[in-house]
Formats: C-alpha cells, structure tokens, sequence
C-alpha cells in the first residue's frame, strides 16, 4: 500500500465522515427523531472504515491463510466484547503463528 492510497483513504474517511455529522448540523433544524435515520447517521462512519480496512486484513500478510487466521480470531473475540487491545494482540499473535507455521513446512 503506497502512501498516496492511504492518503486517499484517510480523505475519504475524513469525507464522509464530515458529510454525515454535517448533514445533520446543517440541514435539519430540528431533532431527528427517527430510529432508522439516527441509526444510519451514527454507524456510517464506522462502515466506511471497516469496508476499507477489512480488505487490507488478507493482503497485507504474506499468505491469505494468515490473514484469514488474524480475521476470524478478531472476530471471534470482538463477538465475545473483548477490549481492543486483547483483539489487536490475539490477531497479532494469530498471524504470526500461522506464517511461522507456512514457513516452518514451506
């Protein structure tokens, strides 16, 4: 991943991110009362960013299978209201066990 795609990533993020809050600061005088629209509103940016991360996850190990490993483990224990950071360190520890295992039999 080269500097300017990721340059572009944050923008975009930023972006959206700016237009949703916008939006609501800008064009809606009122409270919004709506279940589905405050919803949407608040989930947006966080959408956006795990749609540009998650692709990330598979291609930025040296095998697929790595990534695959430190994806489900993440999820498994975001699944289970695991902290942030026991995820980032179980996916971590996740990947590498699985490229050590790819090089070990390679």
């Amino acid at each position: 991943m080269t500097l300017s795609s990721m340059l572009l990533g944050c923008l975009v993020m930023f972006a959206v991110t700016y237009a949703t809050k916008a939006v609501g600061l800008l064009l809606v005088k009122k409270q919004i009362k709506n279940r589905f629209v405050l919803s949407f509103l608040y989930y947006l940016p966080y959408s956006v960013l795990a749609v540009m991360v998650f692709p990330a996850i598979f291609f930025s190990t040296s095998f697929l299978w790595s990534g695959i490993a430190g994806a489900a483990v993440a999820l498994v224990l975001s699944f289970f209201r695991c902290g942030l950071l026991p995820v980032s360190l179980a996916s971590i520890a996740a990947v590498y066990a699985v490229e050590q295992l790819f090089f070990l039999f390679a």
